[in-house]
């Protein structure tokens, strides 16, 4: 029976071929996924512990930086040198770092965002920092010295002795280029920038003079780390916490794991839909050549073969196509490893260097991966197969499915659909603590629609033969006859784009209410003409870009939306601090009850759903302690509707300024005389300085920054689910080709009474259309529902939030569908087309 299989599986190469390419492109995506993410945390680990290799204490302070507290805000320079007298130390590295953004000579920001850093440049007895390696120049020693990592400088196109602008969180500044260096910083192997200044300037910019965020120690020769530990941890301020090299390194390189997981999961997630559609198409397959050799099976169990070795004769031949696409898929999963690596240099993420790692994980998950689907799809048709009886070698007949098996089926997968569809409503009608349920029933429901879209398919696409009469003639007769001659074909041909389509139109529909409902949040809650923020969203502007925008040409209305809190009541709450006067003209609340403006006489408004929470109302006096620990009392002079642009607290910005030393403001609205133009933007970018770090949004970018990572989902979701979908066009390629050989006979007396080429390749592509588009509009009622049901549990947690039906997307999934089917046909329908007559007729 082994080497019937094998021979069978010689004798259909061509037959076999999608299913091969299918299985192959699963393995390639699951053993590309764990190859690339053990290249990746292999490298970074290698990094994290070249960064580490010198180190053997380290020290970091989590002190106040933003100078509310009274204690030290680091590491000071006193402690350092004590540090650095200790018994065993060789060396002390004392760093502090914050934001630097470089403009680069057009005036934009080099980098992105974070990943653009400012440190100080720290050297030793030497004169050199060990941390950095000058390429040119040196290390700043001036006020106005800076010092560029290698790439930086590229991209700015700089060299030694040039000038160079540099924002922090202030106004910008100009610095002579002292020096070029290479580093190992994680900052600039994430696509950003490093500048290292003077460490009096640095600790000015960042901290305080005469502190420190980071110290790092080096031991002498044979000194012991845990020795030098147990010494260093009476020195430093109680906030501080000072490790080992070894363990710190080992902490980095379990936070690298972590990290890249997310990355790893969304990228099994593809390759498990693209496994799961590929199901389809094997069971499809190995059904196809079941029934195309009923003669031949029957034969061998007329000569004495039994159930067991014709089930057995099918898995093995599932098994020998099985190994041999894997072990493609796993080739082609290197080259895919190694192409994602290289293709992440397109988006200015570096990968530090290091060898392909190739696990026995990644080798033995993709084998058995792709062996196991491949034989558990070809489980169903192996039995169909023993159960043929010996008797049907005597008829040419094709084996049918009975009427039995069919109303089983039915029925069951009736059950299960309901089932399924029972859990969507279930978890739609608990709502936010729904969405489990709702997972649950999703599945049961695609299961039930899977077992019952053979069913499905005779009302559907009888329900568009008319047109296909109509419009197409006889091909379009016959198209309609052939889609439906086979339900069970056309149903596993199908259920491949419903689920692709389900999973799509699900998330479209969601991602799109969403959005919206952002979209509407900014619409009806922000009056602002521009917002202006750091590059780097949530960051810190400084108290001199609200000033530089209130001097602005063309401003009439200017308030931050700064953020502190404290405590209201007993309660810690977050507080927005705005201007007076200027916030009803840029920001949108509406004021339920008292008025905004008694926010100039001192107080506060709270939004409604706190103050009937705490059964509180306009004219109550609370108690309240400030973060600076001071403590007082404050007055409701307004309740508002609770909106996402502020907290659940108002105060003037006067208030919250006398007890901070340095406040957070990360946004700054603004009203400008005539609204929205290009001299006003202009006008803004130019009081600002033509600061690099910082973004003037008008309306529109405002809309992009909160519902943009919606999109970005979206489209990462599309790409990959577009795997699924390409095995989605295998299946009905496979599905044509297989039908095309199957009806030799029946195409050689088309043609033979009159059928010419052309309607016989128009008869082809219009059968695959319908197929497809038949798939595709079951999968987006599918994913219309599932999207309904998942609203259900989000519509109150996002304000305005209402379900859209994105009916545009939904005719663009159609019509692709359509466009799948015919491209998916013109193999098929050519080889249909060349069929010799007299050869077709005589075929059996």
């Amino acid at each position: 029976m082994f080497r019937t299989a094998l021979r069978n599986v010689l004798a259909h190469k061509a037959r076999l071929l999608m299913t091969v390419l299918a299985v192959m492109l699963g393995v390639a995506f699951v053993s590309g996924t764990l190859v690339f993410s053990d290249t990746l945390s292999n490298a970074f680990r290698n990094q994290t512990a070249k960064g580490y290799d010198k180190i053997a204490v380290a020290v970091t302070t989590y002190g106040a930086m933003d100078g509310s507290s009274k204690q030290d805000p680091g590491i000071s320079a006193q402690t350092v040198e004590r540090i650095g007298k200790l018994d065993g130390v060789a060396s002390v590295g004392a760093r502090v770092d914050g934001f630097a953004g470089v403009a680069d000579p057009n005036g934009k920001l080099i980098g992105n965002g974070w990943s653009n850093k400012g440190s100080n440049y720290y050297p030793g007895e030497n004169g050199k920092d060990d941390r950095y390696t000058l390429v040119t120049g040196s290390g700043p020693t001036e006020n106005d010295e800076i010092a560029l990592d290698k790439d930086t400088a590229a991209k700015g196109k700089y060299e030694v002795g040039d000038t160079v602008r540099v924002a922090t969180n202030g106004p910008v500044k100009k610095y002579t280029l002292s020096g070029v260096f290479t580093t190992d910083d994680g900052s600039v192997s994430a696509g950003g920038s490093l500048v290292l200044f003077d460490t009096e300037v640095a600790q000015k910019l960042y901290l305080k003079p005469g502190f420190f965020t980071d110290v790092t120690v080096a031991a002498k020769p044979g000194a012991s780390a845990e020795k030098i530990l147990d010494q260093v941890k009476p020195l430093v301020p109680k906030d501080a916490e000072a490790k080992t090299g070894a363990v710190l390194a080992e902490e980095e390189a379990k936070q690298i794991d972590a990290g890249l997981s997310g990355l790893k999961q969304l990228l099994l997630y593809a390759a498990g839909v693209a496994l799961f559609v590929g199901v389809f198409l094997i069971s499809n397959t190995f059904s196809m050549l079941v029934a195309q050799r009923t003669k031949e099976l029957a034969l061998m169990r007329a000569v004495g073969a039994s159930r067991r070795q014709i089930t057995r004769s099918v898995l093995l031949e599932a098994l020998v196509v099985g190994a041999i696409a894997s072990a493609i898929g796993l080739a082609l999963g290197l080259g895919l490893a190694v192409g994602l690596r290289s293709g992440m240099n397109a988006f200015d993420l570096k990968i530090p260097g290091g060898p392909l790692v190739v696990s026995p994980t990644a080798i033995l998950s993709g084998l058995v991966v792709g062996v196991v689907v491949t034989v558990v799809a070809a489980y169903l048709p192996g039995r169909r197969a023993a159960k043929i009886p010996p008797v049907a070698a005597m008829s040419s007949v094709h084996a049918v499915a009975t009427t039995k098996s069919l109303v089983v089926r039915n029925t069951v997968g009736a059950a299960i659909a309901l089932a399924g569809s029972a859990g969507i409503l279930w978890g739609a009608a608990v709502g936010k603590d729904g969405k489990m349920i709702i997972a649950g029933g999703a599945f049961l429901a695609l299961v039930g629609l899977i077992v019952l879209i053979p069913l499905l398919s005779r009302p559907v696409i009888a329900l568009v033969r008319p047109l296909l009469v109509g419009g197409f003639g006889v091909a379009g007769k016959l198209a309609g006859q052939n889609a439906v001659r086979n339900p069970r074909r056309t149903g596993a041909t199908a259920s491949a784009l419903a689920i692709g389509l389900t999973l799509v139109t699900g998330m479209s529909v969601l991602g799109i209410s969403v959005g919206q409902a952002l979209d509407r949040t900014i619409t009806d809650n922000v009056k602002a003409d521009y917002m202006v923020q750091m590059a780097a969203q949530g960051m810190r502007l400084d108290q001199s870009a609200l000033a530089a925008v209130k001097k602005a040409k063309g401003a009439t209305a200017v308030s931050p939306q700064q953020s502190s809190y404290f405590e209201l009541g007993g309660v810690d709450r977050s507080v927005s601090g705005v201007v007076p006067g200027d916030v009803e003209r840029v920001l949108n609340l509406k004021v339920l009850d008292g008025s905004l403006s008694t926010l100039g006489q001192g107080r506060i408004a709270v939004d409604q759903d706190t103050a009937k929470d705490k059964g509180w109302k306009t004219g109550d006096t609370l108690p309240v302690k400030f973060s600076d620990g001071k403590t007082g009392k404050l007055t409701i002079g307004a309740t508002y509707e609770p909106n996402d642009v502020v907290s659940t607290v108002v105060a003037p910005v006067s208030l919250l300024n006398a007890h901070e030393t340095r406040a957070y403001i990360p946004q700054i609205y603004v009203k400008m005389d005539g609204g929205e133009s290009t001299a006003n933007e202009q006008a803004l970018v130019d009081a600002l300085g033509q600061n690099p770090a910082i973004r003037v949004m008008d309306k529109k970018d405002i809309q992009d920054e909160f519902g943009g990572m919606i999109n970005v989902l979206l489209n990462i979701a599309y790409g990959l689910l577009a795997m699924a979908l390409i095995i989605a066009v295998l299946g009905v390629v496979n599905t044509l080709a297989m039908s095309v050989f199957e009806r030799q006979q029946e195409i050689g007396m088309l043609r033979a009474i009159g059928l010419d080429r052309r309607r016989v390749k128009r008869m082809i592509r219009l059968e695959a259309v319908v197929i497809s588009v038949f798939g595709a509009v079951v999968g987006a009622a599918m994913g219309t529902f599932l999207g309904w049901a998942v609203s259900q549990t989000v519509k109150d947690s996002i304000p305005g939030y209402s379900m859209v039906v994105p009916w545009d997307r939904i005719g663009l999934f159609l019509l692709l569908a359509g466009i799948v089917g015919v491209l998916a046909a013109l193999w098929p329908a050519r080889s249909a087309a060349k069929l010799n007559m007299l050869n077709a007729i005589k075929a059996e």
